[in-house]
Formats: C-alpha cells, structure tokens, sequence
C-alpha cells in the first residue's frame, strides 16, 4: 500500500481525502473508512494496511470455516473493499474491482445472517443465488456483443486472438506457445468465444438443467484458457466461482434426487424435457454453423468466417437486449413466486412460516430492485432500449451509485497491438551523453530474453498500467510522472516496485527519459538462436529527459497534490511497529506465492475438516435447493 499510496508513494491516498481532519464529514462524502485512520492513530496509508490485513484473515476464516460466511462478514469484506476502492484511483479503478463489489454486495443477501442458520435451507436462496446468474449473464453477454460493436476489425474478422497473446498486459509463458499455432484455429477459437459469450448465456435461465450445466462448463473452459494464456488476476477465478451459480446441490454431490411422479405424468414430463433439451442444442450448432459458415477445408481443417453484416448485428441488438430483459424479468418473477410458493407451503408451524415468508418476500424486494438499477449499466448496448428503462429504477441507480452495487461490463472491447504490442521502457543515466539504462520491472515485458510468467491471482498494478501508458502519451498518465519523479529520488518504497535485478535499485541515476518501443515474439528458430522471447524497435521518445528537481516536474506534482502535501500523523506507534513488521515479512516473498500459499493452505484445512457423513436424500415434490 505505501509503494502505491503512501505520503511518497506514486500516487498518495489521502490526497483524495480532503476533509481528514472531520472524520464524519469525511465519511460521508467519500464513503471509506480510512476517514476514522484517526481514532485508530495511523496515517492514511498504514490504515489501508490495516484494513486490507484485517480483511485477508477474515476472508482466510471465512473460507476454512464455512460457518463463519454470514451476512456480517461479508458485509465488513465488502466495506473494506469499498473503502480501498474510493481512494484507489487509477489503480484500482478496474472492470474487475467493481465487479468484486459488486459480487461482494450480492453475495452479502446470498449469505445466512447468523452462524446458527447457516446450513438450513432458504426459500430465499432461490431468488439470491439468480442475482449471482443475472450478473454472471451481463457480463459475459456485454462482453462478447462489444467486441463487434466496437467495429474493432480483428475481432469481425476472427483475427483477434494471436494479436492478444502478443499484446495483453502481462501474457503467460504458454501464450507464446498459443500465438503460433495455425491460423485457422485461432479463427475457430475466436468463433467460440463468440458463441460462449454471446449465445450461450441464454441458456442460464433455461427450464432445462442440462441447458444450464452445458452453459456452466462453457464458461468455465473460457475462463480456464484464458487463465493459461494471460495474467488477469482474481478476475478469472471470480467469474468460475460465479458459475457455481448455474449448478445445484445434487450436481454438486450434496444431494441425490429421487422423482416420485409415475405413469403418464412421469412419461410427458421426460419427453419434453428431452425435446427441449435437444432442440435448444441443435439450434445452437444449426446457428453457429451458418453464422460462422463453418466447413471443412481441403487441407482437412475448419475454415470459418463471420457472415453477418454490421447492419444485421445491429439489428440483433436491437432485439436481443430487451429480449434479455424480458427473459431475465420473467425468470425473476418465476423464481420469486417459486421461493414464495415454497415458504408458504413447504414451512411449519405458522409462526415460522410467517418468519419465512416475511423475510423471502423481503430479499424478493431487494432482488427486484438489484435487478433494476442493473438494467441501466446493461442496456446501454442498445440506446432505444436504455431510455426506454423506468425512471424509478434510473434512480435507484444514481442514488446507489457512490456503493458500486452494479455496472456496465465489456472486456476486450478493441484488440490492441496490432503489427506488436507497445511498451514505454524507463531509462536513467548519470550524464546527458548516457550510457542509458533501462528500469526493469519484475513482470511486465522488458528485457529480450526474460520469459513470461504465471502471477494469478495476483495482478502487479504498476505493471498492469505501464502497459495502459503505452497506448497513450505522459500528459494522459500523470501517475507515470510521479513515478519518474519517486525514482529519481530514490523513494524506497517506490524503488521496491522494480525488479530486484534492476540497476537502479540501489542507486538513483541523476536524469530519467522514457522511449516507446514495439515488442513482437520471436520464432522458435529465433529464440533457439538468440535466447530472446522478445524483439523489438524502437518507435520514439515517450517521456522527455527529466531530473529531481526539474522545475516544470516539480511544480506540475505540486499541483495534482502528488507531492508537497502531508498525510495526518501517526501517533499509534506499536500498531505502526507491528504493521511494519508484517509487511517487511511479506515483502520476502513473491506475491504471487504468498497467495497462492494461503489458498492451498485453505484448501488443505478445508480437506481435512471433510466429514464422512451420509449425502440426505432430496425428492422433487420436496424442498428444491440453489447450488
């Protein structure tokens, strides 16, 4: 947190706090509970520490003891996170931060309010759990139909993935591997993630369960390969954990399912399933099929090409975000009047079910409203349609906007580096004439022959937005000036963010200057000869010769408050004494093993508390669990 937010950090975070001093005042302005770092006796910074410690030994009980995953604790996860968000700036102003809060918030209505009811079924999980699939169908709708809203060439021409291995931040060792195989794969797998994301998520809210389980594993294969190819943090895990949502209990292996209809009945309920279910398949192949004219070439491979033009997508969108609507609202009011139905009926003893039936119709309300405040974000894909969304509910949204309960989602919208991807490379010397020498950070691309590497879920920010830097000039990234400026004074906080082989880590050059170059992979027989992943050209000066006391510098980061102002005292000097001890010891070790320790560590604990006890029995005419 100091590297990137502390009073000498790139960017500092109580500058964002302007009324510190009142904390309450504070507090309502900004939302975060870094106001109140006062009354604990810490500074800004140290208070993000605290917090984001505090957070990670709740959220690491929380997964070992499953009993502790109450509203509660969800709720002081989500605040902590909210709290960090508000000062996080360009940092932690991510697709995937606000997707965290948002699945934060939801998972807060989806959680039981006490330990003691935490294995008990709910009608309300019902109703819950669909929230987590309606956010889960946004996404991955909004982020397949943007890819051809954008016009992005690449992506319309099924041409966009070797372009990705070679340009996204920060690319896996096997996206190398990935970026040579044939051509005409790549145009398949792009065809694919079209059909995954555009098509399949209709399928969410199918009355079929295979319908749903077929989606699920989609989802997760796409989730899973990008995983292999790319370094997108928790981003990826999140969105798996988002598809237990399209699981149940019994696929799950929490319960056995026994149908107790019979005769007739039993023989019509199968036979519609199964012509359902195998008409909703052979019309996803029929369609995928003609849309992506897909065939066998001569040489024995799949040839395909999108065939549909701008002017009959658009007219698709114009049908398929009200369509969604309309699908997601009746699926709502079904599951609603399901959790309802199941309250009222299947609860004895009236005092119960008028507790039950209370509170489902309570969560249905919240449900609804969560439901409709989403609709603003999401139907921007199609502009008749977004103002064509109740006022009530435009509202909500701008009243709840400040808690990021929801948003618009879309990744990859346009396919960056084409003819390879950019990269700024800082370079300091102790003279005008050089020898100049160059910054190396720990994982973006920098040198030839540094071969990429795994850092999920961990995600580098600094690394992360040098390669946003890239597709734009200094004047567009006024943290990059800062961060010249923290090394040229040999900050110790900011020096840490470099890699420990760098040479400007133990000592500070007098003048630093950025250049853009064009980074490209080198073939197998390149990188056999010379030992290089990387090649590149040098494409021009990106940041002019700067030095510590440059007076254009130094007053331009007085102005934007990065320097020249203080941060309140701390005067709680054990807790401070402990807090940085913690983070030295942290600091030991790679990022991405200290997470990943944790998590097989949760895991193992977790395993090891497994009972043996016997799977109950559950029948269809009984009580109906959300997985």
């Amino acid at each position: 947190m100091r590297r990137l937010y502390g009073e000498k950090g790139i960017l500092p975070a109580h500058t964002q706090l302007p009324n510190l001093k009142y904390p309450k005042q504070c507090f309502f302005d900004k939302l975060t509970l870094l106001c109140f770092s006062s009354y604990v006796g810490l500074n800004v910074s140290y208070m993000m520490e605290l917090l984001s410690l505090a957070a990670t030994l709740l959220s690491f009980i929380g997964m070992v003891w499953k009993s502790w995953c109450t509203a509660t604790l969800f709720l002081i996860l989500w605040g902590t996170y909210l709290s960090l968000y508000q000062v996080g700036q360009t940092f932690l102003w991510f697709q995937w931060d606000i997707l965290l809060l948002e699945l934060g918030f939801l998972t807060i209505l989806v959680a039981p309010v006490s330990r003691r009811s935490w294995s008990e079924y709910r009608p309300r999980n019902l109703v819950t759990m669909w929230l987590i699939r309606w956010a889960l169908f946004r996404l991955m709708f909004a982020s397949g139909v943007v890819k051809l809203q954008s016009g992005c060439p690449t992506w319309w021409g099924l041409t966009a993935l070797p372009l990705h291995y070679e340009s996204q931040c920060i690319p896996t060792l096997l996206a190398r591997f990935f970026f040579f195989l044939p051509d005409w794969w790549h145009r398949l797998c792009v065809a694919a993630t079209f059909v995954i994301e555009i098509a399949i998520p209709f399928m969410f809210f199918s009355p079929v369960r295979l319908h749903r389980l077929f989606s699920c594993y989609s989802q997760i294969l796409l989730q899973v390969m990008i995983i292999f190819t790319g370094n997108y943090n928790f981003f990826n895990l999140l969105t798996i954990t988002m598809c237990l949502s399209l699981m149940d209990d019994v696929h799950l292996g929490y319960q056995h399912v026994k149908d107790l209809s019979f005769g007739f009945i039993s023989y019509v309920k199968a036979t519609c399933s199964w012509t359902v279910k195998w008409l909703g398949f052979i019309a996803l192949a029929y369609y995928t099929v003609i849309y992506f004219n897909l065939r066998i070439s001569p040489e024995g491979t799949i040839a395909s090409k999108l065939v549909v033009s701008r002017a009959e997508f658009d007219a698709f969108m114009s049908r398929a975000v009200p369509l969604s609507i309309a699908i997601g609202a009746f699926s709502l009011v079904i599951t609603v009047a399901e959790a309802l139905t199941s309250a009222l009926f299947e609860v004895r003893g009236c005092l119960d079910k008028f507790g039950v039936f209370s509170t489902t119709a309570i969560y249905s309300v919240a449900a609804i409203c969560m439901f409709g405040i989403s609709l603003v974000p999401y139907s921007v894909l199609d502009r008749p349609t977004n103002q064509r969304v109740w006022p009530v509910f435009r509202n909500l949204y701008e009243h709840s906007s400040d808690l990021q309960l929801t948003s618009a989602y879309g990744l990859f919208r346009r396919m960056t580096g084409v003819g390879g991807r950019p990269e700024v490379i800082l370079e300091g010397a102790n003279s005008l004439e050089g020898p100049w020498v160059e910054y190396e950070f720990p994982y973006k691309p920098g040198s030839l022959d540094r071969m990429p590497g795994f850092v999920t879920p961990h995600q580098p920010r600094v690394d992360w937005q040098m390669w946003f830097a890239a597709l734009g000039t200094y004047n567009q990234n006024p943290w990059l000036i800062s961060l010249a400026h923290r090394l040229l004074s040999g900050q110790p906080e900011v020096v840490a963010l470099l890699d420990p082989s760098s040479p400007w880590v133990d000592a500070s050059p007098k003048y630093i200057k950025a250049s853009k170059y064009i980074y490209q992979y080198t073939t197998w027989d390149e990188g056999a000869e010379s030992g290089r992943v990387w090649k590149r050209t040098r494409e021009g000066e990106y940041l002019p010769i700067f030095t510590v006391d440059h007076a254009p510098l130094v007053e331009y980061l007085r102005k934007i408050g990065t320097i020249g102002t203080m941060d309140i005292p701390a005067t709680n000097q054990p807790l401070q004494h402990g807090l940085d001890n913690v983070r030295a010891f942290i600091n030991s070790f790679d990022p991405p093993l200290v997470l990943w320790t944790l998590l097989v560590t949760g895991w193992a604990i977790m395993w090891t508390k497994r009972s043996p006890t016997p799977k109950p029995i559950m029948y269809r005419s009984s009580k109906r669990k959300s997985g």
